[in-house]
């Protein structure tokens, strides 16, 4: 095995860790500009079947979450779904005016589901984004009996309304990954005539792999040009039906896309969603995005206890798992790193991400695959002398058990009195 390089002082990150991104072809360039966030939860991810609708207290608290960890807009609701929805989005757009993340709504591509926003605005006195969505692949039309004529003049009309009242507005093609080019061109190519601010591209089955979302952004930037539609933002929104959401939200990204929307814990209909909090952790590993997201655990945490739904003990960095363990070789790693003194060193040598970044920690624990450096990594942890036989004691009871000892066990065994909660 070929050795660090020897130093008088501390190891670099690069020493230790071999980074085959930098050392090979194929690699995903960064994207051109600063990185836009939408975030979804209060909106696309309340379809999710199994979460409830959040209290207005939690939304505002979300909502400002949202802002402390840089995300750049959020959609707030869907002014059509009825009178509480839209005293919700109103309520949320006033607290945003003093924050930087701003609100935009989901409204179909009819003028009577965009006519409340214009009244929201004069009373927030704020501008509020109209996202405004319909179908566009085949399937879809041939389904609902959609004539493509009247697709397009339901966008002209949409996007001309929206733009008369000084709405900023996004047009929204669902299922575009199933679409044409000629459907495309002719949707996307109406919507620009008559103003969008901003296109976006969904995935809105989760039905396809990275490669076809590189060559639809391809097909799209090209499509622009053409158009001379310079200062038209670009949008990525990605379901996870096939556990591709994560990866194609980052392709997207470096193929194009501006913005990027997901959600709390990847909640959302069906499958769900793209994860935001994975999505930041991985742009920021990326060196894509640079902000403190050390809140970024109190973010999934309120997220979780306002749609009930809790968070799984394996859910990558924000599970109970993901940075414990009680494996005896891969503890004494990190505890060698510890006594080291290197927190960094201890957050990477068993681990692909750095726990401390993300106001997380490491996690030493005992069980039936333990060795003697987790009894008294442990135990010294709690102010406790690990003597040899408190050690050899603990971990008798700990190869005798069929999972990991609590924390009252292991000091029952090492005959210590648990502290009082």
């Amino acid at each position: 095995m070929e050795r660090p390089p020897s130093t008088h002082g501390p190891l670099e990150r690069s020493d230790l860790i071999y980074d085959w991104v930098e050392h090979g072809p194929h690699r995903e360039p960064p994207p051109a500009g600063r990185v836009m966030l939408d975030d979804e939860t209060l909106r696309d991810g309340l379809q999710c079947p199994s979460v409830k609708d959040p209290s207005l207290e939690d939304k505002i608290a979300l909502v400002h979450l949202m802002d402390e960890l840089g995300i750049d807009t959020a959609d707030v609701g869907l002014p059509g779904a009825g009178a509480e929805a839209r005293a919700h989005i109103l309520a949320l757009a006033k607290e945003m005016r003093d924050l930087r993340i701003t609100p935009n709504v989901a409204c179909r591509t009819m003028v009577g589901d965009i006519e409340p926003v214009v009244d929201m605005v004069q009373e927030v006195g704020a501008p509020i984004e109209v996202c405004a969505f319909i179908g566009s692949s085949p399937i879809r039309a041939y389904a609902e009996d959609w004539d493509l004529d009247v697709m397009v003049e339901r966008v002209r009309t949409a996007i001309r309304f929206c733009k008369e009242h000084d709405l900023p507005v996004t047009f929204v093609t669902e299922d575009t990954v199933r679409s044409t080019p000629e459907i495309l061109s002719t949707l996307y190519g109406a919507a620009l005539d008559e103003g969008a601010d901003r296109l976006c591209v969904c995935d809105t089955v989760g039905g396809v792999i990275p490669y076809a979302v590189r060559n639809l952004f391809l097909w799209l930037k090209g499509f622009m040009e053409e158009k001379g539609a310079t200062g038209v933002g670009l949008d990525w929104h990605g379901h996870r039906d096939r556990g591709m959401g994560l990866i194609n939200t980052l392709t997207a990204l470096s193929a194009g896309a501006t913005r990027a929307h997901a959600c709390a814990l990847g909640i959302g209909e069906r499958a769900g969603n793209t994860e935001m909090d994975l999505l930041l952790v991985n742009l920021k590993l990326l060196g894509w995005v640079d902000r403190d997201l050390t809140r970024l655990r109190e973010y999934v945490e309120l997220a979780s206890r306002a749609v009930g739904r809790p968070v799984r003990r394996e859910y990558p960095v924000f599970g109970a798992d993901a940075f414990e363990t009680a494996t005896g070789v891969h503890a004494a790693a990190v505890v060698k790193a510890f006594r080291k003194g290197d927190r960094k060193l201890a957050d990477l040598v068993y681990s692909g991400v750095p726990a401390g970044e993300f106001g997380l920690e490491q996690k030493i624990s005992v069980g039936p695959m333990s060795g003697k450096s987790n009894v008294i990594w442990f135990l010294e942890q709690r102010g406790i002398e690990p003597t040899e036989e408190r050690i050899q004691t603990v971990l008798a009871k700990a190869k005798a058990s069929d999972r990991l000892l609590t924390e009252e066990e292991v000091l029952e065994a090492a005959g210590v009195e648990a502290p009082q909660a």
